[in-house]
């Protein structure tokens, strides 16, 4: 009797392994709300909508926890300076400065909880996910320059969050169904115009199972363009130009405001 009972577990046993073998992976699938944003001249700011599903889900209520999700939307590298300024004789002067090869023009981050608590260090710097895990390289420094590098590096980021350009939503992805996600992502008006990537990371007890990757467009419509394309394309006749209407702006104001005699 024993060994038939032995040989039934075994048969359970391969038979379950099997079924779990043959289910289908978890992945993710996602979009932006838009592809394409008009940056005009009474922009103001916006939102974009990101949202997305979990493929196979086996979570069984929207509270339940089981995946994590981290949303990044990434603006195009640019190269930055970081300025500090120090008292002087009485006077706030600009005594050092350190220059950043790239960092990203603009950086928006959310997640389900925050992303110290879903992945380790060694994953959000190969991603570079998060503040603190941005490749931002400065420019001729050395392993000596560490604690400085370091000063500047934060200050820029705090710079960066000032002027709303770096945003960060520990929890800012909602689940709203079994697989169903979305997330708010905000624009501010002075947001850098230029491509924006959006990058969606689903993991499960910090492992990641998939990530995808959208685009959406800032684009300067109307007279931002014009005026955009005018100044890059003929640089001295614009330099001119607004010279010429300075000046009429002046006259016309010294007009309308002049003492009688």
């Amino acid at each position: 009797m024993r060994p038939f009972l032995s040989a039934m577990i075994v048969l359970m046993f391969a038979m379950t392994g099997g079924a779990l073998a043959d289910r289908p992976k978890e992945n993710v699938e996602a979009d932006a709300s838009t592809r394409q944003v008009a940056i005009t001249s009474s922009f103001t700011g916006t939102e974009i909508l990101v949202f997305g599903t979990v493929e196979n889900s086996v979570q069984p209520s929207p509270e339940a926890g089981t995946y994590d999700i981290i949303v990044v939307v990434e603006g195009q590298p640019v190269p930055a300076v970081v300025r500090q300024k120090s008292r002087v004789a009485g006077i706030w002067i600009n005594t050092s400065s350190m220059h950043f090869a790239v960092v990203p023009s603009y950086y928006a981050i959310a997640s389900t909880r925050p992303i110290d608590e879903i992945a380790d260090k060694a994953f959000l710097d190969a991603h570079q996910i998060g503040f603190d895990h941005i490749r931002m390289v400065p420019s001729g420094a050395s392993d000596a320059d560490a604690a400085a590098t370091e000063t500047f590096r934060q200050a820029l980021i705090r710079l960066k969050e000032q002027q709303r350009v770096y945003v960060k939503r520990d929890f800012g992805v909602t689940f709203i169904g079994r697989s169903l996600f979305r997330s708010t992502i905000a624009l501010p008006p002075n947001v850098p115009v230029g491509p924006l990537t959006a990058r969606v990371y689903l993991l499960k007890e910090g492992k990641l199972l998939g990530q995808y990757e959208s685009r959406v467009g800032l684009r300067r419509e109307g007279i931002e363009r014009f005026i955009h394309n005018f100044a890059i394309s003929q640089p001295l006749a614009y330099g001119l130009t607004t010279v010429l209407l300075a000046v009429a702006a002046g006259l016309a104001a010294a007009f309308a405001f002049r003492k009688p005699a």
